[in-house]
């Protein structure tokens, strides 16, 4: 059996929820086709089963010992391969589910991604969720119950050749009963497949909002707009739970006709066997052998039923997969991606210019500016060159191999402390925590850089996490970092740690620090003074606080007064020795949690 799941899922066709059903069949064809192949024979011995006993009774009632023997001979070995074929399928047919799913999540989880920042643009956390929950176990079974449908189907055409070959009247009963009984369960189909539809919507929008209201919970006990979100979620909680008892009805009418109709359909047989047996046209090994046809009947009716089912949900849950998966990212590669050169990172747009190995910064009267221009350093958004190439013209995944750009949006995410700094064990740690003053948040931790984090490190303050985040990203040690705003959370003397640290830390590497405070500004080599999205001057911080006016007024106004936007996050912190933050000083305004928890975690 093989390994589960593949290294590479492939790619899916996604121009359906059909085409990507028969693509999970297709990439998992061996498989699939040996549990059909298996399907088959188990169900062809459990068909032949009827005539044979039959043929054993008529034996026995003409008193022929070896007829007897061998037909009971024959019985057993038909009962044997019914076993081994069953057991095998089986296996074969877990192996097939469990492919399908593993491969859904890893083509989704791929998908993710690629769209980055754009996928919450393009779907909600609620979708991607059932996706990982509820859907991937409708597609596997999908996957799955294609063996044993058409085991069920060649059941069906068997015993109907050899009611024909006995019996033309039952054989007739079988051959246009059982099309029959299959329009009357089709009939439910539609309906359903609107109702699970429907249904599969809401669970993914109330999914959704249930992420949304845990990451805002802290901001709405603030406002006290808690129990009015809770009246709202029970209310839709009410309107999903609706929403399930109707698709349940039609599933249980479902479920109902499985089990009365081939019921139906084995009393009409065996009272139209008993007459003719009564009239001498059959034999009573005959008779036994047709009560046993449409008592077996019964299993690969309900199996054809099922896969109706399964399909449909298979369907429902195919066709948001698909839809997540023909989303596409605001930036793509080019047809012809071209290899980046060395040498200086430029944004014409606003004429900032990054000289390699050296630590600029970016200080703009407007904030949003700032960010705008690290956005297209960074190739969230087109503009930037380096060495004169475009960004735009090489790879994506180039780009974010040399650019790394973190923000205040990134998160923390649950689980080990040191995984996820460090996740492939660099061995830069240490080091790494010192140049952002985070040392000590770690060792107050009961297991250390051990310690299991809780989602988004709600369990730190928001310089706590600011400081974390920025010992992941000197980690990282990319080619180029942009840091925007890397210290707005902390106090002064822990900002000032830092800064003079980050430089050694970065010595001989490209870094672009968007900031406003004097502390970062008189580090940097290199200085461009933004305004109204262009550099209006750029040079030494010293220098310009002399010759600019504009520039000595924003960095001066910002840092005066507490009650500027500078160092009124500092003030909110409250990290008056350095790591001495409390549960409550998350709430403060200096949590970055308010305004970062829907970006993209870009470091």
């Amino acid at each position: 059996m093989r390994r589960l799941p593949a290294p590479d899922p492939g790619v899916p066709d996604s121009r359906s929820a059909t085409r990507y059903l028969l693509w999970l069949i297709r990439r998992s064809r061996l498989t699939v086709a040996a549990a059909a192949l298996l399907a088959i024979t188990w169900m062809g011995c459990q068909a032949l089963v009827p005539a044979v006993v039959g043929r054993a009774v008529d034996a026995a009632v003409d008193r022929d010992a070896t007829a007897l023997a061998v037909w009971a001979a024959l019985l057993l070995g038909v009962g044997l391969v019914q076993a081994f074929t069953g057991i095998a399928r089986h296996r074969f047919a877990v192996t097939n589910w469990l492919s399908a799913a593993f491969r859904t999540v890893q083509v989704v989880v791929r998908q993710a991604n690629r769209l980055g920042s754009t996928l919450p643009r393009r779907l909600d956390a609620g979708e991607v969720v059932a996706i990982g929950t509820s859907d991937i176990t409708h597609i596997g079974s999908a996957v799955d119950i294609t063996s044993r449908g058409m085991g069920s189907l060649l059941a069906v055409i068997t015993v109907t050749v050899v009611l024909l070959h006995t019996s033309v009247p039952l054989g007739l009963v079988v051959l246009l009963g059982v099309p029959l009984l299959m329009s009357v369960v089709g009939v439910l189909i539609p309906p359903l497949h609107r109702r699970q539809r429907s249904y599969r919507d809401r669970q993914g929008y109330l999914t959704g909002r249930a992420a949304d209201l845990v990451g805002g919970l802290r901001v709405l006990r603030g406002v006290g707009g808690e129990a009015t979100m809770a009246a709202r979620y029970r209310a839709e909680s009410r309107a999903l739970g609706a929403a399930g008892v109707h698709t349940a009805r039609i599933e249980s009418l479902l479920e109902a006709a499985q089990v009365l109709l081939p019921g139906l359909f084995l009393v009409l047989v065996t009272w139209l066997g008993a007459r003719f047996a009564a009239d001498g046209r059959i034999t009573v090994g005959q008779l036994v052998a047709f009560y046993a046809y449409a008592a077996f009947l019964v299993a690969p009716l309900r199996q054809l039923t099922e896969a109706i089912d399964k399909m449909t949900r298979g369907h429902v849950s195919g066709r948001r997969v698909v839809t997540m998966l023909r989303g596409r990212s605001d930036l793509v590669d080019p047809p012809d991606p071209v290899p980046l050169p060395a040498g200086d990172l430029v944004d014409p747009v606003s004429g900032v210019r990054v000289t390699p190995g050296r630590l600029t910064a970016i200080a703009a009267t407007d904030p949003a500016e700032a960010a705008g221009i690290a956005d297209r350093l960074g190739r969230y958004a087109d503009g930037a060159t380096l060495g004169g190439v475009p960004l735009a013209a090489a790879a994506l995944s180039e780009v974010r191999a040399r650019i790394l750009v973190a923000d205040n949006e990134a998160r923390l995410f649950s689980g080990r402390l040191r995984a996820d700094l460090d996740p492939y064990g660099t061995g830069a740690l240490e080091k790494a925590l010192e140049a952002a003053e985070a040392t000590e948040t770690v060792e107050a931790l009961p297991d250390g850089p051990d310690a299991l984090v809780t989602d988004r490190g709600r369990c730190f303050s928001g310089g706590q996490q600011q400081r974390l985040r920025l010992a992941r990203a000197l980690i990282a040690d990319p080619e180029v970092l942009i840091l925007v705003e890397p210290t707005n959370a902390v106090d002064a003397w822990t900002e000032d740690r830092i800064a003079g640290r980050l430089r050694a830390a970065r010595a001989g590497r490209t870094t672009v620090v968007c900031t406003n405070s004097p502390l970062l500004l008189s580090r940097a080599d290199r200085v461009c003074f933004v305004a109204d999205g262009r550099v209006v001057a750029a040079g030494p911080h010293a220098d310009l606080l002399t010759a600019e006016p504009g520039y000595a007024g924003l960095v001066r106004r910002g840092n005066g007064s507490a009650s500027d936007s500078g160092d009124a996050e500092k003030s909110g912190d409250a990290e008056t020795s350095g790591d001495a933050e409390t549960s409550g000083d998350a709430e403060t305004s200096g949590d970055a949690e308010t305004s970062g928890e829907a970006g993209e975690d870009r470091s």
